[in-house]
């Protein structure tokens, strides 16, 4: 489903779901049983290099090369927030 290289992989806590990133600049929400894409996340406009799940699963957490780190909710793909200001 990624147009370029997938650059991280995480499991939520109860392995449900399953979160991919990539240079495409999206992050991609996975049914870990079925294999099956449930969400699209977009915001990024630069490789997305990082994410994880937090505890409860209900958020996902997402760095990219276009300096920011974005929070997302896992349920309607929605950006909840966006924290910028690194420089590199």
């Amino acid at each position: 489903g990624h147009g370029g290289d997938v650059e991280s992989v995480a499991f939520s806590s109860d392995a449900s779901r399953v979160v991919t990133v990539a240079a495409d600049g999206r992050a991609r929400l996975w049914n870990a049983s079925t294999g099956q894409q449930s969400t699209r996340l977009d915001g990024h406009t630069a490789p997305v290099t990082a994410a994880a799940f937090s505890p409860d699963g209900r958020r996902v957490v997402t760095s990219a090369w276009d300096h920011t780190v974005r929070v997302w909710d896992v349920e309607t793909g929605w950006e909840l927030a966006r924290l910028e200001g690194h420089t590199d």
